[in-house]
């Protein structure tokens, strides 16, 4: 999903490339949108906010203050992410799960009912944001620049992003500046939302037996596939086509995109049982998302900026697809080789070093005999 933003100032100003205009560029585009924009970042929120759970289960197993770590942690996080926004990616997701981080230790002890009820909450209170947004724009109000001014700002973050290492950093800290609003009001509860319904599955169980929940999983591949892809496609239509207000098209993705993003963990949840080498190939990387995140933002900069070559804008985006799938291939081996020897990956060692505030081992240990 970044892939298309780490190679172009012009979709991160909310434009498609004007150098890339043929059919194929154009389905790329609408595929990427409908099946995959704002899906995937839902499903690590919901995975962070689930894998809290297990943290809170495993230092009382240990009898460990569980505060003062999981707080070591999400500072972990955040230097983590103000250096990968500044240095390579200001679309970064980390710093805004370091900051959600704290609202859950503050919510540890919610039940699963009221986790639901506010995620449920959050997404409305959103969804009706947009709303607002839509009928103030309706009846006149400008809420955004013209058209030519945003594609005088892609063209001009294209050429800072192609200089020297000073110019980059300097595009990469204005970029923040300007989405700061954004992630404050609308990516921040979002990403809560999603969490506060991982803390609500964590905390009731629901993943320790899948099999037990086969009926449920059913359910939403079939609720999600249906309404989620419906909402995705009117999303998509606003983005791309002008045809609905895009405002309207963030509302009712913001209500749809997560039921999308629960069919396809439904569907994954469901395959990958019946797919035993598929699930093993997929641990490696899984164990090392942390890593490999900040490794494909580190190998598109050497691609697309001038750190490396400085193809920005001269990718068209089938390729920018093929090169994704290269990558995260080349990361699936990688990863592999590297947990052959290790017994994390190398962020998720230094994460985990900061959290515990003790070495861990980084060794493989071996099986006697």
């Amino acid at each position: 999903m970044n892939i298309a933003f780490l190679a172009s100032g012009y979709r991160m100003a909310g434009q498609a490339e004007p150098a890339f205009n043929a059919p194929l560029d154009w389905a790329v585009r609408w595929a990427v949108t409908l099946f995959l924009e704002n899906k995937f970042y839902l499903l690590f929120s919901f995975l962070f906010g689930y894998s809290f759970t297990l943290q809170l289960g495993s230092a009382a197993r240990q009898g460990r203050r569980f505060t003062p770590m999981f707080v070591r942690r999400l500072g972990g996080l955040f230097v983590l992410g103000m250096a990968h926004a500044v240095l390579l990616f200001p679309g970064d997701i980390l710093t805004t799960y370091a900051a959600v981080g704290i609202a859950l230790l503050v919510l540890r002890r919610i039940t699963p009912r009221a986790a639901v009820l506010l995620a449920a909450g959050l997404t409305a209170l959103l969804a009706l944001a947009f709303v607002l947004l839509a009928v103030m724009t309706s009846a006149g109000l400008d809420m955004s620049h013209t058209v030519a001014d945003t594609a005088a700002e892609a063209a001009r973050s294209d050429a800072a992003l192609v200089g020297g290492f000073a110019q980059i950093v300097e595009e990469h800290v204005r970029k923040l500046s300007l989405i700061l609003v954004l992630r404050v009001f609308f990516q921040g509860p979002a990403v809560l939302a999603a969490c506060l319904i991982g803390l609500a599955v964590g905390k009731l169980g629901l993943l320790h037996d899948t099999t037990a929940h086969r009926n449920a999983l059913r359910k939403l591949q079939w609720i999600g596939f249906t309404v989620g892809l419906s909402g995705a496609l009117f999303y998509t239509a606003s983005a791309w086509t002008g045809t609905a207000h895009k405002f309207w098209g963030e509302a009712v993705d913001l209500v749809t995109a997560p039921l999308l993003a629960a069919a396809y963990a439904a569907t994954f949840l469901r395959l990958l049982p019946r797919l035993p080498r598929l699930g093993h190939i997929l641990a490696a990387p899984g164990r090392m998302a942390l890593s490999n995140y900040l490794a494909q933002s580190l190998i598109c900069s050497l691609i697309f900026t001038g750190y490396g070559f400085a193809l920005m804008d001269r990718v068209s985006p089938p390729l920018e697809v093929l090169i994704a799938c290269a990558v995260f291939a080349a990361q699936v081996g990688y990863s592999r080789w590297w947990l052959r020897r290790h017994r994390y990956g190398p962020v998720e060692w230094w994460l985990r070093h900061l959290t515990y505030w003790r070495r861990p081992a980084s060794a493989v240990i071996q099986p006697d005999g």
